[in-house]
């Protein structure tokens, strides 16, 4: 995955140069390009309280493999923060940006005009029938929709449209599931259920200070 991490920020090399998606700050590095010459690189920084991938990142998440040439599919795109980011490592590829909300998807709409890697899809992830002409198979699944039943949405997805051998990530937030419950019950709980439907659980992290009961899970599946 290609981000660049530097005194406890992140950043990604901005696809639209000296465009900002949510009021981010703009940094220019040089870089030694191919030939030997020297180039300057716009980096967004990633702000990881407003993104849980970002959050994840910088907590230790290690083992996620996106590529610049991936499609992903999105769920929970919300108004495209981190979907802009992804946008920006998978320059060459796509993301599909599935979301429910009619508002969040105006501003995603406008954001994939800039941005032609991004493909927003106004549906409802616990419904992936509807989408099923709109979506190819793909390499990666990120899932951040803050619902009850967000592990079974998630798998279901992963069943219709994960390619063989991809990785899928799941926010969870144990809040969405029961606040009543510990939070750290609701992790083992989810993980359960996960491990039953044959994923293997390659990475845990949980996204504090950043975002407060919450824990990202890295997944495979054999198929």
């Amino acid at each position: 995955m290609d981000v660049y991490i530097k005194e406890e920020q992140i950043a990604t090399k901005n696809l639209v140069p000296t465009v900002k998606v949510y009021g981010e700050k703009l940094i220019t590095e040089k870089e030694i390009v191919e030939g030997g010459n020297e180039e300057k690189i716009e980096y967004r920084i990633w702000n990881p309280h407003r993104s849980k991938l970002a959050a994840a990142l910088l907590n230790g998440l290690s083992k996620a493999k996106i590529e610049d040439n991936y499609k992903i599919l999105y769920l929970g795109a919300s108004t495209g923060t981190t979907v802009s980011h992804i946008s920006d490592i998978v320059k060459k590829g796509l993301v599909y940006a599935v979301e429910f909300s009619p508002v969040s998807m105006r501003k995603l709409t406008r954001l994939s005009e800039n941005r032609t890697n991004i493909a927003p899809i106004l549906s409802d992830a616990t419904k992936p029938k509807q989408y099923l002409n709109l979506v190819e198979k793909v390499d990666f699944i990120y899932c951040d929709v803050a619902q009850p039943n967000q592990s079974e949405l998630f798998m279901n997805n992963i069943d219709f449209f994960l390619k063989k051998d991809g990785q899928s990530i799941i926010m969870i937030k144990s809040r969405s599931i029961d606040v009543n419950q510990k939070p750290q019950k609701i992790f083992k709980q989810e993980e359960k259920k996960l491990k039953e439907h044959g994923f293997q659980i390659i990475e845990k992290v949980k996204l504090e200070p950043y975002e407060k009961d919450h824990i990202c899970f890295l997944v495979e599946k054999s198929f």
